[in-house]
């Protein structure tokens, strides 16, 4: 909502793009086959497409706005995201223009109680958050996909019906200039939490939903304090209501209020009430009367999942598949993952290097997380909106103990979003040496700096990655020839060489001297620890996936060992 006098898309800040409808192929009768369709041209579905064109799988995607969506919504953008978005290629535009945070603060009562910094190193190419708006993660997302040739995006076509078979998916489209049939190898379902798609094969979502109700409101306003997360427990203006405030680019601030159970949320709503409330929010804050209300909406706190992600040929991805709260940051941070999880292995598929039965690990790995995130978030969720009395006086009671007690500060921690780990997946082997460090099989892979503007994420390449580390940098010839072997039977399995010895470099692809590209000078690795920090020895290696999760890792490689990893990981038996 707007205040009056301005429509959904007349903004103070932000230039909305205008998509023209254009006719598709199917209304000039010709019959075409898409391998794959995404119904859905929010940041999940456009991501799930990149990723799709990232490993040469053409998409269509489908929307029925003819433009982004309004208003700030999700705004955080966590470490693990933006990873994914360095591998698509649109990471610099998003931290051009994002706003970087490490820090929070806490208050009860106007008093500060506590103040949490999330962990991070020069060892990092990103912060663990950056603050952009929706709008603009939506418009870049958008460009990359307009600027592919195996993307093609239509605009104000909306999907109004679905069916499957054995063979492929149909969706029944209706458009200004009338309706038509599309055809599809398979379906990827990011329409969001009233997802047509999960509507029309009756598939329910299962879950709980909370009382709280809370006012989303931006505002511009122009303020030197810092880019922190604040959380105000029973602030002065509102006893009994929970505030948080975010700093947003282009001096936009996003105020997230609390509603009390008897007030009226139609009326909250109303922009007489909304400018009241947030004009004393503002004043509590010291920040004067000179602002201007942007946008507002209204928000409930769910944790809803479907009971598999996996339909036939549909895989549901971001709300179409569950509706997480937004305490911690996790609706959008999961929804990317779902769309890299999911669109890597439909691509493997599609290109005919991993069987179907590939795509039976997309639920039990992201709905996983999904049931990961629903702990942290539904205890993220009472605690900002105790549900009962007898929450709210033991919110209260250990919020008065984090006043003086640094042990009760935990209590106050928001819990933020971190990526999850896919131990118990199929794809997955369990470690069978003894690691003292480094990342677990099926975690995310942890970055290292290697050099001015230069992380070991920067050297992986598209597919399947064998990081092997060598004291001297190089590899005996039968482990060549090993290599080389797999290498011809899966292509995109790239060799990543990490050197320890001075004499020696310290990354380089490839094997042979006439393969070896982007070495680094070996002393970046002696000084930062890259042995140590993977827990590794001269003969130890990694198998990593397209998506950065560890698939295994062995102190001493065996080539028959790798052999069967990198079965598994691709859904073999």
């Amino acid at each position: 909502m707007r205040p009056a006098g301005r429509d959904e898309h007349d903004s103070l800040y932000f230039d909305y793009p205008r998509f023209p409808f254009v006719r598709p192929a199917e209304l000039e009768g010709r019959e075409v086959r898409h391998r794959v369709a995404i119904v859905g041209a929010g940041p999940v579905g456009v991501t799930a497409a990149l990723e799709l064109a990232r490993h040469g799988i053409a998409s269509v995607v489908l929307d029925d706005k003819d433009s982004v969506n309004d208003g700030s919504r999700a705004i955080c953008i966590s470490r693990h995201s933006l990873e994914i978005l360095q591998q698509l290629g649109v990471d610099k535009r998003f931290t051009d223009k994002g706003l970087g945070w490490t820090r929070g603060r806490t208050y009860f009562r106007d008093r500060e109680i506590y103040r949490f910094e999330m962990l991070h190193s020069e060892q990092e190419r990103f912060l663990p958050m950056v603050n952009l708006q929706q709008q603009y993660i939506e418009q870049f997302l958008i460009d990359k996909a307009m600027a592919s040739s195996l993307i093609e995006l239509r605009w104000q076509q909306a999907v109004t019906g679905v069916s499957q078979d054995g063979s492929g998916v149909t969706l029944e489209v209706a458009t200004p200039e009338g309706d038509y049939r599309l055809q599809s190898d398979y379906l990827l379902a990011a329409d969001g939490a009233r997802s047509v798609v999960r509507k029309a094969f009756g598939l329910p979502l299962h879950g709980e939903a909370y009382e709280g109700r809370y006012v989303i409101a931006d505002v511009r306003l122009r303020s030197d304090f810092p880019t922190e997360r604040r959380a105000f427990f029973s602030p002065s203006v509102m006893p009994d209501s929970t505030l948080l405030v975010h700093k947003q680019p282009d001096d936009i601030w996003r105020i997230d209020y609390q509603l009390l159970p008897d007030e009226d949320p139609n009326k909250a709503v109303e922009e007489a009430s909304i400018r009241q409330r947030v004009g004393t929010i503002i004043d509590m804050l010291g920040e004067g009367d000179d602002w201007e209300l942007e946008w507002w909406s209204l928000y409930k706190a769910y944790t809803l999942a479907l009971d598999d992600y996996r339909h036939g040929r549909v895989l549901f991805i971001g709300d179409s598949a569950h509706l997480v709260p937004i305490f911690g940051v996790r609706g959008l941070n999961n929804g990317i993952a779902d769309a890299a999880n999911a669109a890597w292995k439909l691509a493997w598929v599609l290109n005919g290097r991993a069987p179907d039965r590939l795509l039976d690990s997309y639920s039990p790995e992201r709905r996983g997380a999904t049931l990961d995130v629903f702990a942290n978030a539904g205890k993220s969720t009472r605690f900002m909106t105790p549900p009962t009395r007898g929450y709210r006086l033991m919110r209260d009671a250990a919020l008065s103990l984090a006043v003086d007690n640094d042990y009760a500060s935990d209590f106050a921690d928001p819990r933020q979003v971190t990526p999850y780990t896919y131990a118990e997946s199929p794809l997955t082997l369990a470690d069978g040496d003894d690691f003292a460090a480094g990342p677990i099989p099926g975690a995310p892979l942890i970055n290292r700096r290697l050099g001015e503007d230069d992380f070991l994420l920067d050297h992986l390449g598209r597919g399947f990655t064998l990081l092997l580390f060598s004291d001297d940098g190089s590899l005996a010839p039968a482990r060549q020839e090993q290599v080389a072997s797999l290498q011809a039977r899966e292509p995109g399995l790239d060799v990543l060489i990490i050197g320890r010895e001075a004499s020696a470099p310290a990354l380089g692809r490839g094997l042979g001297d006439s393969q070896v590209d982007n070495w680094v000078d070996s002393r970046v690795n002696r000084e930062r620890g890259l042995f140590e920090a993977y827990g590794a020895v001269d003969g130890t290696a990694y198998l990593v996936r397209p998506d950065r999760h560890v698939a295994a890792r062995w102190k001493t490689l065996d080539a028959a060992d790798l052999d069967a990893a990198l079965t598994t990981a691709l859904g073999g038996e």
